[in-house]
C-alpha cells in the first residue's frame, strides 16, 4: 500500500510542471491583403521565451508557465499588438490575428542612409550640403535621393542643420556647423543601417527634433541579428573598392553579447580626375547585461578617412575640360598629387546603461566621448622675404583656372593671346609641382619659399551626457522625456606640412596695409615657421549646450495624437591665441561669452477615416540659437561677432491625405514652413575689388526671412 501512495506522489509530480504549462497559437496575417505573414515575433515580455511565424504565419509557443502573462506580436512596419492572458493549464488559440501597418511608418516614408559623395565638393557651401538622403517607398523622396542627389534638392529647401542625427539619442550634429558629420560613421553600413527615422515634426523617442525630423542609431550588442556578414564592393565613384566584414554574436547564455565591424575603402582615383580615396573604419560594441533589469554597453566608433578633392568649376571651365576634370591636381616627379586633401578622424566612444525600472518603464543614459582632428590642405602662395624690414616678393597664383589665365579674359582685355592660352589650357591645365618647386629654390636669398602647402586644421574634443525616461502608462498613452549636456572645444589653426624645397616661411598677411597690420600675431613677429608649426591664425572656440525634452503620444481605435516641447540654454565663447596686427585690440584673450534661451512645441494628429483612408497633420514652432560659423564673423582674426544676434524662429505646419491599398498606396501632402532671423555669413576672395587691391571678404546676412510652402 504504500508502494502505491508512493507511485501516485511520483507520477503527481512529473504530472505538475506538464500541467502547469501552456501552449499558445495562432495564425497572422496582413490586415489590408490577408495574407500570411512570415518571420513575425511573437514572445512573452517577462520570460526569454519567443517564436517567429511560419510561411503560413502560423506559430506555436510552448511552455510558458501558469499565471497572468502578455504576450507581444511584433514585425517591423506594423503596429505591435499585445495581449494579456490568464493561464491555468491549457492550450490558447488567439485564431487569426491581424496586423495593420504602422500608420507613423506610412507618413515618414523614408530612412536616412549614409552618403559621403556631396563632400567631394571644396567650398565651404557645397560642404554643408544636405547630407540627409532620403530613400523609401514613396517615388517622390527616392527620386530626390538617388536621381538627383543632395547637390540639386533638399527636402522642403531645408539644409541637414533642420534634422537631427543622433547614436543613442546622443545628438551628432556639430555645434560649429549644426550638420551632421557622415564621415565619422561612414564605411560601417551593416552597423548603422537599422535606423528609426521620425520625419518631419512627427513625435519621436529620443529626442524633439527639427522641422525636416530626425533619426537615431543604436549601437547595442544584443540588437543585432546574430551572424557573420562579408561583402566586396566595386564603384567608380568616391572609391574603387571596399571591404566589409561584420560578426555579431546576439545574446549569449552568459549575458553578454559581442558585434564588430570594419571596412576598407581604397582608390587611386575616383570618377573626377586626381580624387583618390582611403578610409578604414572600425566598430566594436560589447554588452553585459547583469540582470532581468540593468545591462551595460561600451561603444567604440572609428572611422578614418582621407580623400583627394574636387574642385567647382566655372562653365567656360566645363566646355573646355567637361566634367570630369579636376584643376587640384599635378605632376610631381612624374606622380600625380592633389592639392586639396581632406583628412579626418574623429573616433567615438559611448558608455550605455540600460535600466528597465518595470515593464512599462525604462531609463536608458549614456556618456560620450568624441575627439580627433580634421583638416582640409590647401597651397599658399604668398610666401615672401624681408627688405629693409618689408615683406615682399610671393608667388603669383598657381590654380591653372584662375581667370586671368583663361582665354575670355585675354579676349575682353584685347591682348591678342587667347588662343596661346587656350592651346595651354588643353594640352595641360594642371597644377605645376615642379615649377613650384623651382621657384622656391631659385632667386631667394633668404631660401623662403613663395609657394607651400598647408592645411586649415580643427582638432575638436566633444563630451556630451543624456538620459532617456520612457513610460507607457497604459495601452493608450505613451510619456517620455530627455536631459542632454553637450560640451566642445575646438582648436584651429593653420597647419604647415610641405615647404616644397624652401628652408621656411615667412608668417605674415601681404594683404596687411602696413608693418603693424601684416603680421599675423605681434607677440611673434616675423616669424619664419618650418613644416609642422602652427602659423596665420590660432584660436580656440568653446560652447555648451543644456537640452530637455518632455513628450506624450495617446493612441486610439480612430485617433492618434501627440504633443511636445523642449527648452535650451546654449553659449559660445571665441578664445585668441594670435594677437593680430590688424586687430591688435580685439584678437587675443577671450571674447564675451554669448547665451541664448531657446523653446519649442509641437503637436500632431492621425485621423483613421478608415483602415485604408487617413488624415494626418503636425504643427509646430520653434525658436534655435545660430551656429558658431554664423556667430563670429570672422573668428580666424578676432572676436568680434555679428551685430543684433538673435535667435532663429521657425514655423511649421503639414497635413497629409494617405491612401492605403494593398496594390496602391498614395499620399497628397501640403506644407509650410516659416523662418525668420536667420543669420548667414559667406566668405570669399575678392581679386580687383578696388582698383589692383585684392581681399578675402565676408559677407553677414542678419534679419533673414524665409517663406516655404508647397503641395506634392
Amino acid at each position: 500500500m504504500k508502494k502505491i501512495k508512493a507511485m501516485m506522489l511520483l507520477v503527481a509530480l512529473v504530472q505538475l510542471p506538464i500541467i502547469s504549462q501552456n501552449i499558445i497559437k495562432g495564425v497572422v496575417l496582413d490586415a489590408d491583403s490577408e495574407e500570411p505573414l512570415e518571420g513575425v515575433s511573437i514572445y512573452v515580455k517577462d520570460l526569454k521565451l519567443s517564436q517567429i511565424t511560419k510561411r503560413d504565419g502560423s506559430f506555436v509557443l510552448g511552455h510558458v508557465p501558469n499565471k497572468e502573462q502578455l504576450i507581444t506580436i511584433s514585425f517591423e512596419g506594423y503596429e505591435k499588438q499585445n495581449y494579456l492572458l490568464r493561464l491555468i493549464g491549457k492550450t490558447i488559440d488567439l485564431g487569426i490575428i491581424l496586423l495593420h501597418e504602422d500608420v507613423s511608418i506610412d507618413q515618414d516614408l523614408s530612412t536616412i542612409t549614409i552618403t559621403e559623395d556631396e563632400l567631394n565638393n571644396d567650398s565651404s557651401i557645397a560642404d554643408n550640403i544636405s547630407g540627409l538622403l532620403q530613400a523609401s517607398r514613396d517615388v517622390y523622396l527616392r527620386t530626390a535621393a538617388f536621381e538627383w542627389s543632395p547637390s540639386f534638392y533638399s527636402v522642403r529647401g531645408l539644409d541637414s542643420e533642420n534634422g537631427k542625427v543622433m547614436i543613442n539619442g546622443i545628438e551628432m550634429n556639430k555645434v560649429y556647423s549644426g550638420k551632421p558629420q557622415w564621415s565619422n560613421w561612414g564605411g560601417l553600413n551593416d552597423i548603422f543601417k537599422y535606423q528609426e527615422y521620425s520625419s518631419g515634426l512627427t513625435p519621436s523617442n529620443y529626442g524633439f527634433g527639427g522641422v525636416l525630423g530626425s533619426v537615431n542609431m543604436s549601437t547595442r550588442a544584443s540588437e543585432y541579428k546574430e551572424g557573420v556578414r562579408i561583402s566586396y564592393a566595386s564603384s567608380n565613384r568616391s572609391y574603387s573598392h571596399r571591404i566589409m566584414g561584420t560578426y555579431t554574436s546576439g545574446l549569449l547564455n552568459n549575458g553578454w553579447a559581442i558585434a564588430v565591424s570594419g571596412s576598407r575603402r581604397s582608390g587611386d582615383q575616383g570618377y573626377v580626375e586626381g580624387t583618390f580615396y582611403e578610409g578604414n573604419s572600425i566598430f566594436i560594441s560589447l554588452e553585459k547585461e547583469l540582470n532581468d533589469y540593468h545591462s551595460l554597453n561600451l561603444s567604440i566608433i572609428s572611422a578614418n578617412n582621407k580623400r583627394g578633392k574636387s574642385s567647382p568649376n566655372t562653365q567656360e571651365v566645363f566646355d573646355l575640360k567637361e566634367i570630369r576634370y579636376n584643376p587640384y591636381w599635378g605632376f610631381q616627379n612624374n606622380k600625380a598629387r592633389n592639392s586639396r586633401i581632406r583628412d579626418l578622424y574623429e573616433p567615438v566612444l559611448m558608455l550605455n546603461h540600460f535600466w528597465r525600472l518595470s515593464d512599462n518603464i525604462t531609463l536608458n543614459s549614456t556618456l560620450s566621448l568624441q575627439t580627433g582632428r580634421e583638416g582640409n590642405s590647401r597651397i599658399n602662395f604668398n610666401g615672401t622675404r624681408l627688405v629693409n624690414g618689408w615683406p615682399i616678393g610671393g608667388g603669383s597664383n598657381p590654380d591653372p583656372t584662375y581667370y586671368q589665365k583663361l582665354p575670355s579674359y585675354a579676349a575682353r582685355n584685347g591682348s591678342g593671346i587667347e588662343y596661346n592660352l587656350l592651346q595651354e589650357f588643353f594640352n595641360d591645365g594642371q597644377w605645376d609641382w615642379d615649377e613650384m618647386i623651382r621657384q622656391n629654390l631659385a632667386g631667394n636669398e633668404s631660401a623662403n619659399s613663395k609657394y607651400i602647402l598647408y592645411e586649415d586644421r580643427n582638432d575638436e574634443h566633444q563630451f556630451s551626457a543624456n538620459t532617456i525616461f520612457f513610460s507607457e502608462l497604459n495601452e493608450h498613452i505613451v510619456f517620455n522625456s530627455k536631459l542632454q549636456y553637450t560640451q566642445v572645444k575646438s582648436e584651429n589653426f593653420a597647419n604647415l606640412l610641405d615647404l616644397l624645397g624652401g628652408q621656411g616661411f615667412l608668417d605674415v598677411d601681404t594683404f596687411g596695409d602696413n608693418l603693424t597690420s601684416k603680421q599675423n600675431n605681434l607677440r611673434n613677429p616675423n616669424r619664419i615657421v618650418t613644416e609642422g608649426d602652427r602659423f596665420n591664425y590660432s584660436y580656440i572656440l568653446k560652447s555648451k549646450v543644456l537640452k530637455t525634452f518632455l513628450q506624450a503620444q495617446f493612441k486610439y481605435n480612430k485617433i492618434n495624437f501627440y504633443v511636445a516641447g523642449e527648452m535650451s540654454k546654449t553659449s559660445y565663447q571665441r578664445e585668441g591665441l594670435y594677437q593680430n596686427g590688424a586687430f591688435k585690440n580685439n584678437s587675443l584673450g577671450k571674447s564675451e561669452k554669448l547665451e541664448f534661451a531657446n523653446f519649442g512645441f509641437k503637436g500632431g494628429f492621425t485621423y483613421k477615416v478608415s483602415g485604408r483612408h487617413l488624415l494626418n497633420f503636425n504643427g509646430g514652432y520653434l525658436t534655435k540659437a545660430p551656429t558658431i560659423r554664423n556667430t563670429f564673423s570672422s573668428p580666424r582674426e578676432n572676436n568680434k561677432t555679428v551685430l543684433g544676434l538673435v535667435t532663429e524662429k521657425i514655423m511649421s505646419n503639414d497635413i497629409s491625405y494617405i491612401l492605403r491599398f494593398p496594390d496602391i498606396q498614395a499620399k497628397l501632402t501640403g506644407y509650410y514652413v516659416g523662418i525668420k532671423d536667420a543669420t548667414e555669413i559667406s566668405f570669399f576672395y575678392a581679386d580687383g575689388i578696388s582698383g589692383n587691391n585684392s581681399a578675402f571678404i565676408q559677407e553677414v546676412m542678419t534679419g533673414i526671412e524665409k517663406n516655404i510652402w508647397v503641395s506634392k
